[in-house]
């Protein structure tokens, strides 16, 4: 996503443009021997370096290391974003756990309902809002309607008033994800794409780890309504950020529709992969408590802890292989790991196969999250990236709920240890995906793509 083993230019995109004819190389002069009838002229008599040669020659070294020197990762356009990217994070976070607490013990899944199904709605309407505004508009919009709903969050402890203020902060999320995450692919430069995203899912992920315990903390010690109010200056501050960002990416090709996304292998393929290993992610956080026994509950909370590190460290490695060798080679290890790691998960009476699990499969997740991200931003144009965004968290959102679902029907049905254990070996059913998506990594993207499509036309 190569001039030196520092960089790897990304495979070129048919998608974002057509192909351009080689230019010729220039060849060596013809020997005797290939061309006839012609005397070899005389060689030229050697010349003893002048004693300014040697610096010359080390001047033109340094000019050329420079000349191929790996562009800049951090610049002030990205550390800009990052103040968003911190802002919605911690605003979302800080009241995810609050808000089940804040309502009644029947109001609590209506309420976390509402935020994750208008998230997941908001990320399919979120691209072609973000093709229509901009990205600037669209990361403000978000970060209001995720930010100024908070404010209000504890004026009534009613379902009636707190699920309707769920759905707006689930669009406001939306849309900081969709937005922001197309607006920071634009950000960081194509040679570096891989260690950028690793490098941006670290300034997302720190604030998460934190927000989620401290807003938990905060409300029981220092009451709701601080905590609700520290949740919404978090992202209304963040607005101040956003006019030092890029509004709109220029790009003669027209936006890329969820419709053609998901009709496309190119795109779907990974995103379906990527799918599955978060689908593990929505089972471990939300079961791994109750299938460990009593007596060594003590190792779930350093569990939860080992997997999202790993997974980071994780992510970071596969950002700077994917940008020397290409994301594609990592997705399919990715995959094997997580799945391997759910099936050692699935010794819970052991804490040694705990901790291994979880460590195994948060390696492969991190790779899974880089490798596929990647991946998809590779194969569409600068217009295609609020999709490829909105696909990929879709893949998120939607594997981790289905996840935490479907294995409580079948750990009802076959316990803790062997759901585990059947869940790895389902997992494996993705190689078929992701084994397809190698063998047709050389093959360019369906014409749904390429072509230049009227948003009007289409339905995202």
């Amino acid at each position: 996503m190569t001039t030196s083993p520092e960089q790897q230019t990304p495979p070129p995109n048919p998608v974002a443009t057509s192909p351009t004819p080689a230019v010729p190389a220039v060849s060596a002069a013809p020997s005797a021997a290939e061309v006839p009838n012609r005397v070899p002229a005389p060689a030229a008599p050697s010349k003893a370096p002048a004693p300014g040669d040697g610096a010359a020659r080390a001047a033109g070294a340094a000019s050329a290391e420079l000349a191929t020197a790996r562009p800049p990762l951090v610049t002030r356009p990205l550390l800009l974003r990052f103040v968003s990217l911190v802002g919605s994070s911690v605003s979302f976070f800080l009241l995810l756990s609050v808000v089940p607490v804040y309502t009644t013990a029947s109001g609590a899944g209506p309420a976390t309902g509402a935020l994750m199904l208008a998230t997941v709605l908001g990320e399919l309407a979120a691209p072609r809002f973000v093709a229509r505004y901009g990205y600037r508009v669209a990361l403000v919009a978000g970060l209001c309607l995720l930010g100024a709903p908070a404010l209000v969050l504890t004026v009534s402890h009613s379902l009636v008033w707190i699920v309707p203020v769920c759905l707006v902060r689930g669009l406001g999320f939306a849309l900081t994800l969709v937005a922001g995450g197309a607006l920071t692919a634009t950000l960081i430069p194509a040679g570096r794409r891989g260690e950028g995203l690793a490098v941006v899912g670290v300034v997302s992920g720190v604030p998460s780890l934190i927000a989620l315990p401290l807003g938990v903390w905060l409300a029981a010690h220092v009451g709701f309504t601080p905590v609700a109010v520290a949740a919404g200056v978090a992202a209304l501050a963040a607005v101040a950020s956003v006019p030092g960002l890029p509004g709109r990416e220029a790009s003669p090709e027209k936006p890329v529709g969820m419709v053609a996304a998901l009709r496309t292998g190119a795109l779907a393929r990974p995103a379906a992969v990527f799918a599955t290993t978060a689908l593990a992610t929505g089972i471990l956080v939300t079961f791994l408590p109750l299938a460990v026994p009593a007596a060594s509950s003590g190792i779930v909370a350093t569990a939860l802890f080992v997997q999202p590190a790993a997974s980071t460290a994780a992510r970071w490695a596969a950002g700077r292989f994917g940008d020397r060798h290409g994301p594609a080679r990592l997705v399919v290890p990715g995959l094997l790991l997580s799945a391997g790691g759910m099936v050692i998960t699935a010794f819970t009476g052991s804490p040694v196969a705990v901790l291994a699990g979880v460590a195994v499969f948060g390696t492969g997740f991190g790779i899974a999250q880089n490798a596929t991200l990647a991946l998809m931003y590779t194969r569409v144009p600068a217009s295609g990236y609020g999709t490829v965004s909105a696909l990929w968290n879709l893949a998120y959102d939607g594997g981790m709920g289905v996840g935490a679902v479907g294995f409580g029907t079948l750990a009802g049905a076959t316990g803790y240890p062997a759901a585990f254990a059947v869940t790895g070996v389902l997992m494996s059913a993705a190689l078929i995906p992701a084994l397809r998506d190698r063998g047709a990594e050389t093959t360019p993207p369906p014409s749904a793509l390429r072509t230049a499509k009227s948003p009007s036309s289409e339905v995202n």
